[in-house]
């Protein structure tokens, strides 16, 4: 078990789960966060500043909205890097743009640090049960070293390859969930407008090749009207799909399928559900198609 605390920069929806699994396993967790009375709700000792979590922890976990905090959070006037002494390892949890992500590595490879891009999957769920799926890249040595960290959060951690690799696939892996949800909503929508049983209609679609990660884990729970409340905002997964569009224009490819969920989530937030679960998205599209609640 590490001597230093784990430091972690970030304690909210996933971050805050991640850092309680951590303190159960043994592990001191030394937590920042905008709001400072996450720490102690997740069994973390509450730093005063970024400085001090750098000064104390080896080890730092980022779970962060986007690449902007994540910016402001390592490049900032009193940000990480300031702080950054070699040898150190900062692993970024956050869903960022793979430039912003290989840019800041190197800026921390130039003071003697590691910073490694681990993309993670399964919700929040997953996190509160430790097993989540982690992508990840950065230096295969580094990742290595961290499995003592990673295990009590996550049960599957593949090694994708160099800085952003982790990054990459967490966007091409969240583009799908955005379309398997957003699809799937159209579909429940449609169902219920129909005057189909929805649990046969599910039964029926996950036995059958219209079958998807959001048929088989969200919709037997939001037709009984559990929206899963916790997860993955709306304007995030719309943040989300953002980031895809850049990264595979800049990969030079063509995008033909991101007008739906970009349409679907942007309905949704431009309805008021941008900040609950992105599950809401089948609220937005029942709103626009007669005022259908999937359960009545």
């Amino acid at each position: 078990m590490h001597k230093k605390p784990i430091g972690f920069v970030g304690l909210g929806n996933m971050g805050g789960r991640i850092a309680r699994r951590l303190v159960d396993s043994g592990f001191a967790v030394l937590g920042s966060d905008a709001v400072p009375e996450r720490a102690a709700s997740c069994g973390a000792q509450a730093a005063l500043s970024l400085a001090e979590v750098a000064e104390k922890s080896d080890i730092v976990l980022m779970s962060l909205p986007d690449s902007h905090v994540v910016e402001a959070v390592v490049e900032g006037k009193e940000g990480l890097l300031r702080y950054a002494k070699a040898g150190q390892i900062y692993v970024d949890l956050s869903t960022a743009s793979v430039n912003s992500t290989q840019r800041i590595a190197k800026s921390f490879a130039d003071l003697g640090a590691s910073y490694i891009d681990a993309g993670i999957s399964g919700g929040a769920a997953a996190a509160e049960k430790g097993t989540l799926t982690l992508m990840v890249g950065g230096n295969a040595t580094v990742v290595d070293s961290l499995k003592e960290v990673f295990a009590p959060f996550s049960t599957k951690v593949v090694y994708m390859g160099a800085s952003g690799a982790g990054h990459t696939t967490k966007l091409l892996n969240n583009f799908l969930n955005a379309v398997s949800l957003a699809a799937s909503a159209e579909v429940m929508v449609a169902g219920k407008k129909a005057g189909l049983d929805l649990h046969l209609l599910l039964d029926v679609l996950n036995s059958s090749s219209g079958v998807n990660f959001a048929t088989l884990n969200r919709f037997p729970r939001i037709v009984d009207g559990d929206y899963l409340e916790g997860g993955l905002t709306g304007k995030l997964m719309t943040k989300d799909v953002v980031l895809y569009v850049d990264l595979i224009r800049e990969l030079g490819v063509v995008s033909l399928n991101a007008a739906g969920p970009m349409s679907s989530f942007g309905l949704g937030t431009a309805l008021g559900y941008g900040d609950l679960i992105s599950n809401r998205v089948v609220d937005a599209i029942g709103d626009v198609s007669g005022g259908v609640r999937l359960k009545s």
